[in-house]
């Protein structure tokens, strides 16, 4: 179907003007076929003398837009700039309905940790919480995604652990 010239042996050697000339290859055999488009692993290259399809040098990709871009990995990989990742790289978030990578949320560096009270208070007690804190440098691309904490708390000694004037104080 498709074909213009074929060989007894190997099938289909020239396409129809619009058709992708591909080469199946079934253990030592290969043959010839005219497709509408390219299958799985391969993308169509147009050129004056035959359209052929040529197969994608990306790993884990499916299907490709050209020689070394992807726009679908295989199962189990994320999409991300025409590659396939097990994972994301730093600062993108896996969107598991398209398996891609999306820009996540950003966020800068802790701060110092806070001084320690409880209560509000910085004396009166042995033990309290000190916190930190960091910014959201960058909303996510999409609100789905998840930012990381901003704030966290630890327990610490306190510095002063009777509070001056209070009924604490030794006479």
């Amino acid at each position: 179907k498709g074909c213009l010239s074929c060989s007894k042996d190997n099938g289909c050697i020239r396409c129809q003007h619009k058709l992708f000339f591909f080469l199946r290859r079934e253990g030592m055999r290969q043959y010839g076929e005219c497709l509408h488009s390219c299958p799985s692993g391969y993308y169509g290259l147009r050129a004056p003398d035959m359209n052929r399809c040529s197969r994608c040098r990306i790993e884990n990709c499916d299907s490709c837009f050209s020689r070394d871009f992807c726009t679908k990995c295989k199962a189990g990989f994320y999409l991300h700039r025409g590659r396939c990742f097990g994972e994301c790289p730093d600062g993108f978030a896996s969107l598991e309905e398209t398996m891609e990578c999306v820009e996540g949320c950003e966020v800068g560096p802790w701060s110092e940790w806070g001084t320690c009270s409880r209560n509000n208070k910085t004396c009166g007690f042995k033990w309290g919480l000190e916190t930190r804190t960091r910014q959201i440098v960058k909303k996510p691309a999409k609100d789905t995604i998840p930012c990381p904490t901003i704030a966290e708390s630890r327990r610490c000694k306190m510095a002063v652990r009777h509070c001056p004037g209070g009924k604490n104080t030794p006479h």
